[in-house]
């Protein structure tokens, strides 16, 4: 099943095939396929090159992975049950260089991400991220250090049947993608005032 943008302008392909379904197959991601995307998280850019990412990976059938899916909330868990990788995606909130805050460890860890989710497209996977998870709950699971923050947690795996998820969840399967228009995005001169480039 596919379900690719509906681009107004020409976009690198893994971009336009990336999306973020519920519905995963049971089937084990491979383990060179997980490393694929680790090294592509490793290259992002980070302020002063600090690379403040940091990864926990819970594959399904280990303790790791039930920590993690313990610490969803109740509507995640229902279809992340599924998944059969399910990673923390942690932030360093100061630069290792005399301890510094980072204001900006959020902003890389994120492209970070990203960089993995384009190489999961390439490696025939799908991913869902989700921000619906409790903190304290997962720090305390996972022995998260104060200097660190968990951001977000990704879902991974091989396209499921989309049978398999509750009827409401189903639906949302087959939903046309949006965006907002560039014009909503996108400014010239100030903000707010419309660009040239639309």
């Amino acid at each position: 099943m596919e379900n690719p943008t509906q681009n107004q302008f020409t976009i690198y392909p893994l971009i336009r095939s990336r999306w973020s379904p519920r519905a995963f197959s049971e089937k084990p991601v491979e383990k060179e396929k997980l490393q694929s995307l680790f090294e592509a998280a490793r290259w992002a850019p980070s302020s002063m090159n600090e690379q403040p990412w940091r990864f926990i990976v819970g594959q399904k059938g280990g303790e790791t992975w039930n920590k993690i899916h313990e610490s969803l909330v109740e509507f995640n868990q229902k279809w992340a049950m599924q998944a059969p990788v399910l990673i923390v995606n942690l932030g360093k909130k100061t630069f290792t260089y005399k301890g510094r805050e980072n204001v900006t460890y959020e902003y890389d860890t994120g492209q970070s991400v990203a960089f993995m989710l384009i190489e999961a497209v390439n490696q025939g996977l799908v991913t869902h991220q989700m921000g619906g998870f409790h903190v304290e709950k997962l720090i305390e699971l996972l022995a998260i250090p104060e200097d660190f923050k968990p951001i977000s947690i990704t879902a991974i795996g091989y396209q499921g049947n989309p049978d398999s998820l509750p009827e409401d969840l189903y639906k949302s399967e087959f939903r046309v993608r949006e965006r907002h228009s560039l014009d909503d995005l996108v400014y010239g001169g100030e903000f707010g005032a419309k660009s040239e480039l639309f």
